[in-house]
């Protein structure tokens, strides 16, 4: 069950959460008194996206360059419709 902490102590109390994300608690911030982030531990699951986002910007990396040209702001803001 998650437990609800106020931005402000979040701040001041920092270490001390990330210590307990570390052992599997999670924690919602709240900014006066309405939900803002969840602190949550990383999942096995995580670590494949994050592997996954850096295969693709490697792989992004070593594409050649396309010359597309120089846009003029109105035909980037072109309307086909």
């Amino acid at each position: 069950m998650d437990k609800f902490i106020s931005a402000a102590d979040a701040n001041r109390q920092f270490s001390a959460l990330l210590r307990d994300v570390r052992e599997g608690r999670q924690y919602v911030v709240t900014s006066h008194g309405k939900p803002v982030a969840r602190l949550i531990p990383i999942s096995r699951n995580d670590d494949v996206a994050m592997s996954a986002r850096a295969a693709l910007l490697s792989r992004l990396e070593q594409q050649p360059l396309s010359d597309a040209g120089r846009w003029t702001r109105e035909e980037l803001y072109e309307d086909d419709r």
